[in-house]
């Protein structure tokens, strides 16, 4: 049974930082996307970053990019989210999430097969 464990969450004052980590079990993804996606309150669920199979080609969402960054382990079967310069409204649920398709980079949340339960991140102003 596949599992995706996120960790690393918490509260921070503005312009802090936090890493993420989102360790999988059950099966290995070396040959498959990883991403987190985030839920603040009464809004939808959007993705953050994503990253591919051997970590060459990233994406991010115009609101972090230059303030976050995203890598991986293989060999952990881990992803990771680097948050810094973090803002009020960076608060939300972040999840990470792994896409089956093996070698497709996707970042469309409908695109993602397995989901994390999420980790809260809370910035105070």
């Amino acid at each position: 049974q596949v599992q995706l464990a996120e960790s690393g969450g918490g509260l921070v004052q503005a312009g802090g930082s936090l890493r993420l980590s989102c360790a999988a079990s059950g099966r290995t993804f070396d040959r498959n996307t990883m991403g987190w996606f985030r839920q603040a309150p009464g809004k939808e669920r959007d993705i953050v970053a994503a990253i591919n199979w051997n970590g060459v080609v990233t994406y991010y969402a115009d609101s972090v990019k230059g303030r976050f960054t995203i890598s991986r382990d293989n060999a952990k079967n881990t992803v990771y989210l680097q948050m810094s310069s973090l803002k009020p409204e960076d608060t939300a649920v972040y999840y990470c999430a792994v896409e089956q398709a093996p070698l497709r980079f996707a970042v469309r949340l409908s695109d993602y097969d397995y989901w994390g339960q999420g980790t809260q991140v809370t910035v105070s102003s």
